[in-house]
């Protein structure tokens, strides 16, 4: 899956949706790192803002968590949608 960079739907939000699909096919198992915003950075060519409001958004739907220091993790049971 790639990002549309000229389409009308924000960045961050296409690399969420992509994120949250490795999670719900097993990609990123639970209590397992995602990629760190600059490994997000360097697959999905974006600035780190855009990263880290993707990383933000995938929080807020509960599908991942952040430890400061260590990265963010897959929570034990994403939300079933």
């Amino acid at each position: 899956m790639t990002v549309d960079l000229d389409g009308p739907e924000p960045l961050f939000e296409q690399i969420a949706r992509i994120l949250s699909a490795r999670i719900a096919d097993g990609t990123y198992p639970p209590r397992r790192r995602i990629p760190s915003e600059a490994g997000i950075v360097d697959e999905f060519g974006v600035s780190r803002p855009t990263a880290r409001a993707a990383v933000r958004l995938l929080v807020e739907q509960g599908l991942v968590r952040t430890v400061r220091g260590k990265g963010s993790y897959v929570v034990d049971a994403p939300p079933q949608t």
